[in-house]
């Protein structure tokens, strides 16, 4: 099996479950995995994911100046300079200068494949490092990094030996950008056994969302679609997560009134919270939507999670929680229709017993089948065995 470095940008990031999720998943496949890390995350993160940062290599631990020169061949150089040159985000000398230096750890490593998350810098590096060192490169796309932050993108499509899209509608969006890129879908999974299946017959009777409090979560509907309910018929939510939206909800809060509990801030929390936790709501809530700024969520996992362990989702019919939630399996409304969300609400408390175990159990299925942890790590994985030194 190939040697894989994973460039990181930053980790650990408490929201970016999926990076080491996906980490650990290859190294079960066969991989030996590297990770280079070029920014040590500084926040709350996942304790495992702790764990595997400090087995980690960091960009600044790397040798600097007064290296072996290794002898990159002609055309791996004549590439790795060209594609460093079409960058504009990115100070090029810079680039070159730390491209090198991972080039060399590349080589000293014995590593036969590079893969970054997110198509911003840590792309960037990634694909360069690889052309000098003469190995393939991949990247994975997640979203803000294409919709709304996108740097260079068309220029690392290109360049990539094998771009990954985690849903449908990013792959098309992919494709219209940069025709000629070697693309592959495959969706981030969950580990089905960490969820396990545990759906309540009675439930706390409030709703959950969880999450970054940025836009693109729907946030500013959800509590739009709450004053929508009578007060004595709306349901307590608690919202797990942090972001700058936190000091405006909490305003709208006040002013949707009910009481203290009524709408309840629980902070930023881990898996392990959200799988002990989880089933104990009413529901899931998470109407996702398209930000101002053009930020979007592609492949949520937090839906995947609560379709696993039986917790009921109402959602959008937005990007890839389109594939995840079929019609039998949850509740799914248009992108910032507020109404439709509100009498979604409503009619989750009264569904019959027999009608939602039906479709808790089909969507448990469904993640099993389409989007478990070790499935998805086999399909990506055969995408890097196949690829061919460039």
């Amino acid at each position: 099996m190939k040697r894989l470095a994973y460039v990181l940008a930053e980790f650990p990031v408490l929201s970016e479950t999926f990076v080491g999720n996906e980490i650990r998943a290859m190294q079960r496949q066969g991989h030996a995995v590297l990770p280079l890390i070029m920014r040590r995350g500084a926040g709350m993160a996942q304790p495992e994911d702790v764990g595997l940062a400090d087995r980690a290599t960091c960009l600044r631990d790397l040798p600097r100046g007064n290296q072996a020169v290794f002898p990159p061949a002609p055309r791996a150089l004549a590439r790795g300079l060209s594609f460093a040159f079409r960058q504009k985000r990115l100070p090029r000398a810079s680039l070159v200068y730390q491209g090198w230096r991972i080039a060399h750890w590349l080589r000293r490593e014995r590593i036969d494949h590079v893969h970054a998350h997110f198509a911003g810098g840590g792309a960037a590096h990634a694909i360069l490092g690889a052309r000098l060192a003469g190995v393939s490169v991949s990247f994975v796309c997640h979203g803000h990094d294409v919709y709304a932050e996108a740097e260079d993108l068309p220029e690392k499509l290109a360049a990539a030996d094998r771009v990954i899209a985690v849903c449908g509608d990013l792959a098309e969006d992919l494709r219209r950008a940069e025709p000629g890129c070697n693309l592959r879908i495959v969706p981030c999974g969950i580990d089905p056994e960490r969820y396990a299946y545990r759906p309540k017959v009675q439930s706390n009777g409030r709703l959950l969302f969880v999450g970054r409090l940025v836009p693109q979560k729907g946030l500013d509907d959800l509590f739009a679609a709450l004053g929508r309910i009578p007060t004595a018929e709306r349901p307590g939510l608690d919202l797990v997560g942090d972001g700058p939206l936190r000091p405006m909800l909490e305003v709208e809060a006040s002013r949707l009134g009910g009481g203290p509990e009524a709408i309840r801030f629980l902070g930023a929390q881990t898996a392990s919270w959200y799988a002990g936790n989880g089933p104990d709501y009413l529901a899931l809530v998470a109407p996702f939507k398209t930000a101002p700024d053009g930020a979007r969520d592609t492949g949520p996992l937090v839906v995947k999670e609560a379709m696993a362990m039986g917790l009921p989702v109402i959602s959008t019919a937005y990007m890839g929680v389109k594939e995840m939630i079929l019609p039998e399996m949850g509740t799914l409304v248009g992108p910032g229709d507020v109404d439709a969300l509100a009498a979604a609400i409503t009619r989750i408390g009264a569904l019959q017993e027999a009608a939602r175990l039906a479709q808790l159990a089909a969507a448990r299925q469904h993640v099993v089948r389409a989007f478990s942890l070790d499935q998805c790590a086999a399909r990506l994985s055969a995408t890097f065995e196949t690829l061919d030194l460039p």
